[in-house]
Formats: C-alpha cells, sequence, structure tokens
C-alpha cells in the first residue's frame, strides 16, 4: 500500500513538473519571443544617408552595428563618418526607449563638452568635413572634386582658368553676360586642347567652398578658434549663396577648348541642352561648402565646371578637367590619410 502511495506522488510530481515548465518558459522575459521582431534602427552618414541596423555601439574610433539589410551581419564605420546628432535624434522621436548614448554600450561615458567647446568642435568639422573614409576637404582650397585612382579616392583641387589668383584659393567672378534668346556661341578659350586636371571616374563629385573662412559660423554665439598658424596663409574665398553651377563639355580646337553659351532659363526645367550636364547642389552641414553631383555620367571628354551668377549672367572664370580612366594620377592628388596611433613616450 505505502509503494503504490509512492509512485502515485512520483507520478504527479512529474506531471505538474513538464505542466508547469512550458508556463515558466513562456513568460521568463530574458527568453526571447518568436513574434517580436527586432526594432530597425536608422545610423545617419554626415552624407546625409542612412544604414538600417538592428542595433549599434561605439568601439575607439569605430562604430560596429548589426546590419537590418544583411540578417544581422557585423559590419564597422569609422565613427567620423556617422552622424550620431541625427541618429540620436530620429531614434528620441520614434522610441525614446530606444535612444541611449551608444557610448554607453563600449562601457565608456560620453564625454560632456560646454556648449563653447562644442560650437568649437561643430565650427572646425564644418571648415574640413569628410567626405570619404579617411579623407577631408582641405582648409586651405575653394573648388576641389573627388576622383577614384586605382581604387583610392583623392581629391584634386582645381584652379580657376582666367583667374591671376593663386591657384589653391582662387575664386575670382567676371561677369560674362548671356543673351537669353540666342542660340549658343563662342564666349571664352582654354588654352590648350587637354586639362591639367584629368579624372578617372564618369561619377565625380565636387566642393565649392561657400563664403569666406575668416566670416564666423553661424554657431549661436561668439568663440575664438587657434589657428595654428592658418592666419599667415591665404584666406580662401568662397562662392556666393545664390550662385548656381553647371557642367559643360568643350570642344577641343587645335590649341584651345571652346566654352560656348547656353540658355540659363532652361537650366532645372527637364529639357537638354547640348553638352549641358546639370548637378544637384546641397549644401554640407555646417554650412560651409557646396556638394555638386552630376545629374547623369560624364563621357570621356574635356569639360568646364561654370558658376551662374544670375538669370543673364555667368563666371567667365571657370574651372577646367577632363575625364579620362587611362590618365596618369594627378600631382596636387589629396590621398587619405590613417589616423595616427597615440603612444606615450618615456620621461
Amino acid at each position: 500500500m505505502c509503494w503504490s502511495r509512492f509512485r502515485l506522488c512520483v507520478f504527479a510530481l512529474l506531471a505538474a513538473t513538464t505542466t508547469v515548465a512550458p508556463i515558466l518558459a513562456q513568460h521568463d522575459p530574458m527568453l526571447p519571443s518568436a513574434q517580436q521582431a527586432p526594432a530597425r534602427l536608422r545610423l545617419y552618414l554626415t552624407n546625409g544617408s542612412y544604414q538600417l541596423v538592428l542595433s549599434y555601439k561605439i568601439t575607439g574610433k569605430l562604430v560596429v552595428y548589426r546590419s537590418a539589410e544583411r540578417n544581422g551581419e557585423s559590419e564597422e564605420i569609422p565613427l567620423e563618418l556617422v552622424d550620431l546628432i541625427r541618429t540620436r535624434q530620429w531614434q528620441n522621436d520614434h522610441d525614446p526607449n530606444q535612444a541611449r548614448d551608444p557610448a554607453q554600450d563600449s562601457g565608456d561615458r560620453a564625454p560632456v563638452l560646454s556648449p563653447q567647446l562644442a560650437r568649437e568642435e561643430a565650427a572646425r568639422a564644418a571648415r574640413t568635413p569628410t567626405v570619404a573614409p579617411n579623407l577631408k576637404l582641405p582648409a586651405e582650397d575653394s573648388v576641389l572634386v573627388l576622383d577614384t585612382f586605382e581604387g583610392t579616392p583623392e581629391l584634386i583641387p582645381l584652379a580657376q582658368q582666367g583667374s591671376d589668383l593663386n591657384k589653391e584659393t582662387a575664386h575670382a567672378v567676371l561677369k560674362g553676360p548671356i543673351n537669353p534668346s540666342s542660340g549658343p556661341h563662342r564666349i571664352l578659350d582654354l588654352k590648350g586642347q587637354v586639362a591639367e586636371v584629368q579624372l578617372h571616374v564618369d561619377d565625380p563629385v565636387f566642393f565649392v567652398r561657400l563664403g569666406k573662412d575668416d566670416e564666423p559660423a553661424d554657431t549661436g554665439g561668439a568663440f575664438v578658434v587657434d589657428t595654428y598658424g592658418a592666419a599667415d596663409r591665404p584666406v580662401p574665398s568662397g562662392s556666393a549663396l545664390t550662385s548656381g553651377y553647371i557642367l559643360e563639355r568643350v570642344e577641343p580646337r587645335q590649341d584651345e577648348r571652346v566654352v560656348d553659351s547656353f540658355r540659363i532659363a532652361l537650366l532645372e526645367t527637364g529639357r537638354k541642352q547640348p553638352d549641358i550636364i546639370e548637378l544637384d547642389a546641397q549644401p554640407m552641414p555646417g554650412g560651409r561648402w557646396l556638394r555638386l553631383t552630376p545629374k547623369q555620367r560624364l563621357e570621356f571628354g574635356e569639360y568646364a565646371l561654370i558658376e551662374v551668377l544670375d538669370d543673364r549672367n555667368v563666371n567667365l572664370n571657370v574651372w577646367d578637367f577632363g575625364v579620362h580612366s587611362d590618365a596618369r594620377e594627378n600631382l596636387e592628388a589629396i590621398r587619405p590619410e590613417l589616423p595616427r596611433s597615440s603612444t606615450l613616450g618615456r620621461h
């Protein structure tokens, strides 16, 4: 009789265990739910685009994230290419519980900057923004183009033709009127059949400095920035905010290249003009640079970047270049600089 009762107790205990275990597993908050999909976050980049990610964290000078577009694969990107302010703002707007400082994920406290230091840092970043990995716009040039040579991105300064100013800092304006009712006619001759600068890609990106670099940035207050001797160099001049830009494919003739007029009124209307390539213009963060992207790929040949001053005038001081994939590397090319590792010396 006692043995029978013992067996009944054992069977009851086993039945209770098998019944309760699934219930505990179902309500255990530490176990993943099959019906709950991971949140997708936007990791914004400094060029305005964004990556869909499942999570991200800061590790040294890198941002490590799990890509939502590639099944959660772990990837990384330099911290300087990530717009953390816009990323956190998007998280705040869409899910306040997700908006935490990624520096906490790496075990470090986020540095707290005073408003003055924050404005100073923003002004420095606006003067020399990053346009490719480890490649920043320099503080000494007015117009540059992003090229790629043998797989490496490079910035090429463009010299202004027709100006006697320093090549590196020139942005002179020589008004040239264009009759809006006349057909294309010759307005400018460039010396030589080919330009000194030859690009190797058909989708270059142009960067034009806006305003004057000695003007204070709109950062909400006055402050002094140590220029480390930059005051001794010529101050680069910039473009007016009202200017527009186009590319024109120029025609080589004997020892010169001919720039023809075009109809300014037809720009941004969708109507095509022979040899005219329109550009998408986008101010970069900080308002000190203008990013220009051609609306179509460039064919091999010679070109001029032309500044449109208003509805009747263009700047006859143009920036010339060519597109030839087999050209040699440009002498003035600015190549990426790898970050230097900090080491402590013995004292």
